[in-house]
């Protein structure tokens, strides 16, 4: 499989396509597996501690330690009852790679947020992706999956 780097920066006038290029491009950046779930189970935050949003785990193994891994969450919030923020976080196995905090503010009020992050776990082993949530300010309660709204995470490995 191709890497980035086996590329040529730039192709010119007259060169000829071989084969051993061709295959090169059809092999670089590829989407090698892809994983999904959805979720509209609710749970309830009332504190700052991040806590397993349960339905929103994904176990991928990578192909190669050089890919990469794009997670693509999609959570909706509301703040019920009082003022709360909330925040979503991405974690590789116990490991938090990426933490986005979503300033809701205003009671009865809620929204979806997407998050996006590119990963390097540089391992073939079984990796797990889970989101978590947490109330980080406020007095309100902070639910996530309002009802009937589908909150998703897609794993995608991506060759490098």
């Amino acid at each position: 499989m191709a890497t980035p780097t086996s590329l040529p920066a730039a192709q010119t006038t007259g060169n000829v396509l071989t084969a051993a290029y061709v295959n090169d491009l059809r092999g670089a950046f590829r989407v090698l597996q892809l994983f999904s779930v959805q979720s509209t189970v609710q749970q309830l935050s009332t504190t700052t501690t991040y806590a397993d949003v349960t339905s929103l785990t994904v176990t991928i193994t990578p192909q190669a330690n050089t890919n990469k891994i794009l997670v693509i969450s999609t959570n909706s919030l509301l703040a019920a009852g009082a003022a709360a923020d909330g925040g979503i976080r991405i974690m590789r196995g116990a490991t938090n790679i990426f933490t986005s905090v979503q300033c809701i503010g205003t009671a009865n009020v809620g929204g979806s947020y997407t998050t996006i992050f590119l990963d390097s776990p540089a391992t073939t082993s079984a990796t797990t992706y889970k989101i978590q949530f947490n109330r980080d300010a406020g007095t309100g309660n902070l639910w996530h999956s309002i009802t009937n709204t589908l909150s998703n995470l897609v794993v995608m490995e991506i060759s490098a």
